[in-house]
């Protein structure tokens, strides 16, 4: 063997390790991570520690709204953290220095269950405190991403902001060409016609399209509140049809166009503060050698098939604006 392919194969079978055991202590540590509330979370994955003063606390809404994903002490949590952002929303309304929340999304929507859970906490926040919600949209606030935004009191919109998408989408990916050119027979044993749907029948379409009906009537009569507009003038924008930041102003989806300096600036002299306080996300060390040993280890064709079939098209309903391939 050439001294080449033997230094490659040592530094193979040390990543390895490496990540194996990052595996089981993340399988160990996971646990006891997500169980920990805000306040608790000292050496974990977040601080709340906010100023004595008078402050305007950031809410990030970033990435795809869904459910939070496990992480440990050897990673570094990445895009939106569904249960910790509702606990910071908790801890802020018991927080009487706080003055209000800057709702900061660059989000293209996510699941129908997270959007509308964080929607709600929002609202509770409101009506627990009496303390007002501003939102800045920043390259996204689609579908559950302005979903979200119906809570605030007033919406800011940068220049170039793509917002709207008022819609729901539920999708899957119909595998039985692919199985039969490659001789695999599915087999499915199911208790009624309607428990198996790899085959979709024009009876189980209508099914998922009286779902997504549902939570699209939701979706805008969470708008036409929001927005103070009727349910009819909702609907004529909720095609699922995206718009720039000029054209949700021209429709009265959003209140004012603004750089985010000028936005917070509005708000500091509202608010009487110009103290801002935003969620820390400490960068550890170990977990960044971890995170950096996990991405020279490469994937799959099958892992890479998985994570985009389960990211893109889940089945699962969605305030999700798809964006062009």
């Amino acid at each position: 063997m050439k001294k080449k392919q033997m230094i490659g194969l040592v530094i193979a079978v040390v990543l390895f390790i490496i990540t194996g055991v990052a595996g089981v202590l993340t399988n160990v540590l996971s646990e006891k991570i997500l169980t920990k509330d805000v306040e608790t979370m000292l050496t974990g994955d977040f601080t709340f520690d906010p100023p004595y003063d008078a402050y305007i606390a950031v809410v990030d809404v970033m990435g795809t709204i869904q459910e939070q994903t496990e992480t440990s002490w050897f990673e570094e949590p990445e895009g939106y953290q569904h249960v910790t952002t509702l606990d910071y929303i908790d801890s802020l309304m018991d927080d009487p220095a706080n003055q209000a929340i800057l709702l900061y999304v660059d989000s293209p929507g996510g699941t129908v269950y997270e959007s509308e859970e964080l929607y709600l906490k929002l609202l509770e926040y409101k009506e627990e405190t009496g303390r007002p919600i501003w939102g800045y949209m920043a390259h996204y606030a689609a579908s559950g991403g302005y979903l979200v935004s119906m809570a605030c009191d007033k919406i800011y919109a940068n220049t170039n902001t793509t917002t709207g998408s008022i819609g729901v989408i539920m999708s899957g990916y119909d595998m039985t060409g692919l199985y039969e050119k490659l001789g695999i027979r599915y087999v499915s044993i199911t208790s009624g016609e309607n428990k198996d749907s790899t085959k979709l029948t024009e009876d189980q379409i209508a099914i998922y399209q009286s779902q997504v009906d549902e939570f699209y009537n939701k979706f805008v009569k969470i708008v036409s509140e929001g927005r103070n507009m009727s349910e009819n003038q909702v609907k004529a924008l909720a095609d699922g049809r995206t718009y720039t930041a000029q054209q949700a102003l021209d429709k009265g989806l959003i209140d004012e166009i603004a750089l985010y300096e000028d936005m917070a600036s509005d708000m500091c002299d509202e608010m009487g503060t110009d103290v801002f306080y935003e969620l820390q996300s400490p960068s550890d060390m170990l977990s960044q050698i971890f995170g950096q040993v996990k991405k020279l280890v490469p994937k799959s064709e099958a892992q890479i098939l998985k994570e985009t079939a389960a990211e893109m098209e889940s089945g699962v309903p969605m305030y999700y604006a798809k964006p062009l391939q």
